[in-house]
């Protein structure tokens, strides 16, 4: 009778047995103590995104492993600040283990150069003492107590993993099923949307547009909205845009990359688009009334009338519009348009920090992020099956086969597909990707720093009739600290090296920064004696 009733109850008590069977091991939380398994992340993200990434994630989890799961989200400012924040913890977290151990040494400031740093690896002539403190790294599981890093763009994520500060989360051995060219391609538009060593991985599509206030341009004149790049350069947008600086949020450096690449391909040159791109890029600063630290605040600044309009990434863009035509009955007077001539497409990625201390939790998530549950909680309405509790995330999905019109009904935003506007704009990473870091120094130091001499300049040349008027005055507003046939010599001069140390980077951005000035203030004269 007792085996009987013993296998007649097994297949129940397997049941129940497969959510500890499936827990992920390597958790904070003691399973005996009620206690919910913990994810910690660092993201700019919003408390949209957050609120519900962590409700889907908890309800994912939940089924799964049977547990309850919290999500830590870690944000000290923009991507460039959180860049910063893990480079300097990781050199914190790696010294204080290296130095534990008395048979390494002392810890020098060769030591601090070489751990992180990439070039060590094939460098023939790094000292030995630089590629012994760069191989014990790499085999270290020092951590930062934090498991996830969540956007910012694939250029800051590719420099965390070369510097091995991100590792492989397997989740292409886990779920190669995602990774079939229909579902996720490699690279699209010339951008590559995850790496091939598991470092990093797209979760969403991002594309770079305008926003404008149709009530404020109508005050400029004509009323006709910007709807390429150029038109941001215009002198009737003087005093009327709303920015970001570069130098703090990746996203703008990165529309201002592809507005530079525009530039280029128009030309039919890379030399002269280079040229052109960064001029229009100093008269779209000079056009500037306020600069954030973060690209989700330009459209809510433009939607309220503190500016006439604005670059924006398209998420922002279509979230403020849904909101202004609420607002004001359907008939919004905030847009978000692509730019004409197209713009590129680039990922939104994530990725697994060395040391993650829930390792397991953080893979989960990783999973659930790139199933279709997770990708779907980003395109659908609130309420729709799969789709978010409270806000619309309105961020295109990496997945190409949730496009399909088995979605349409309950997409935010059913008629917009990035991978059919983004294929007529290539990103052409050998213009401009090398030197993505260059390029936010560069504009830091010609339109940020001397930005009161930049908008001086910009407004005598308008005063005095405009850029035609002045010829003499727009070749000193346009003059550049180098030729794109000198790129590769501006760029070595801003890495620190055996032959470059900080000091020096520094005198090179300061003679930019100083020539730029100078340059501006040669423009006002000029353009007031023209007048």
């Amino acid at each position: 009778m007792t085996r009987k009733v013993l296998i007649a109850a097994l297949p129940i008590l397997i049941l129940l047995a497969i959510p500890f069977l499936l827990r992920p091991r390597g958790t904070e939380a003691d399973p005996a103590s009620g206690e919910a398994d913990k994810l910690v992340m660092i993201t700019a993200h919003n408390e949209s995104i957050r609120y519900e990434y962590e409700q889907a994630f908890r309800k994912y989890y939940r089924k799964r492993f049977g547990r309850d799961v919290t999500i830590d989200f870690r944000s000290p400012g923009g991507t460039s600040d959180i860049v910063r924040y893990i480079a300097d913890r990781f050199e914190a977290e790696f010294r204080r283990e290296f130095e534990a151990n008395p048979a390494n040494g002392e810890w020098t400031a060769e030591t601090a150069e070489a751990f992180a740093n990439p070039a060590v690896d094939r460098d023939p002539a790094a000292s030995p003492a630089a590629k012994r403190a760069r191989k014990l790294f790499l085999k270290s599981d020092t951590g930062i107590g934090i498991d996830l890093m969540a956007g910012g763009g694939t250029f800051d994520m590719a420099r965390n993993a070369a510097r091995g500060f991100a590792v492989d989360s397997g989740l292409r051995q886990r779920h190669p099923e995602y990774f079939d060219p229909a579902v996720i391609p490699q690279s699209f538009g010339g951008d590559e949307l995850y790496d091939k060593q598991g470092r990093y991985y797209g979760v969403v599509l991002s594309t770079f547009g305008i926003c404008y206030n149709s009530d404020r341009v109508r005050e400029l004149g004509d009323g006709a909205p910007p709807k390429r790049w150029a038109d941001l350069g215009e002198p009737r947008f003087y005093n009327t845009l709303s920015l970001a600086d570069p130098s703090k949020s990746g996203s703008v450096n990165k529309c201002f990359e592809i507005l530079i690449q525009q530039c280029m391909a128009d030309a039919n040159d890379p030399v002269a688009g280079w040229e052109n791109g960064l001029n229009l890029t100093k008269r779209i600063f000079a056009n500037a009334r306020n600069l954030t630290d973060a690209a989700g605040k330009i459209p809510h600044d433009v939607a309220t009338g503190n500016a006439a309009a604005g670059v924006a990434i398209d998420t922002y863009g279509f979230t403020e519009q849904e909101w202004n035509e609420l607002q004001f009955d359907g008939k919004p007077h905030f847009f978000y348009v692509p730019p004409e001539g197209g713009t590129a497409i680039s990922a939104d990625p994530i990725q697994l920090l060395r040391g993650a201390p829930n390792r397991k939790v953080a893979e989960a998530f990783l999973d659930f992020v790139l199933s279709k549950e997770g990708q779907l909680l980003h395109s659908l309405k609130p309420g729709a099956p799969d789709g978010p509790l409270k806000h619309a995330l309105r961020r295109p999905t990496i997945r190409r086969d949730l496009y399909g019109a088995e979605y349409r009904e309950h997409r935010t935003d059913p008629d917009y597909n990035p991978y059919e506007s983004g294929a007529n704009f290539v990103y052409r990473a050998q213009w401009t990707g090398p030197y993505y870091s260059l390029l936010r120094i560069l504009i830091k130091c010609i339109a940020l720093e001397p930005q009161a001499e930049l908008q001086r300049a910009w407004r005598a040349i308008l005063d005095a009739g405009g850029p035609e008027k002045v010829p003499e005055a727009m070749a000193a507003f346009n003059r550049l600290p180098f030729s794109y046939r000198d790129i590769d010599e501006a760029n070595r001069l801003i890495r620190k090296g055996k032959d470059r140390t900080a000091v020096d980077v520094a005198a090179t951005c300061r003679a930019w920064s100083e020539g730029a000035r100078a340059n501006y203030l040669e423009a006002e004269r000029l353009a007031k004696q023209g007048r």
